[in-house]
């Protein structure tokens, strides 16, 4: 094949075919991945969805700590960075401890 004497569609032509066949090797490639997890976890006395199953673990949620003084709905609890609120009262001097719930 003389890819120097080829057209700019045949080039084309040819750029897809070689975009499915690799989309293709890597599509049995996983096959054949997924087929050797598949048999290894049951050699095991495994099934690979049992293995593979991410953790439910569930995030508590965390009581609040602070509160904004006018607005009691704007909370904070402690964790993560401070909200605007919070940040801007304690640039102007006020204390964490004002706003405790």
């Amino acid at each position: 094949m003389e890819i120097e004497s080829m057209s700019l569609k045949e080039l084309r032509q040819l750029k897809a075919k070689v975009e499915r066949a690799i989309s293709s090797y890597e599509d049995r490639r996983r096959r054949d991945a997924v087929a050797a997890a598949e048999e290894a976890a049951k050699a095991h006395g495994f099934n690979l969805s049992d293995l593979t199953k991410k953790s439910q673990k569930s995030r508590s949620e965390v009581a609040p700590k602070y509160a904004h003084p006018d607005n009691p709905t704007l909370t904070w609890s402690g964790r993560g960075r401070k909200p605007k609120w919070l940040a801007e009262a304690m640039d102007q001097g006020k204390p964490l401890e004002e706003f405790q719930i």
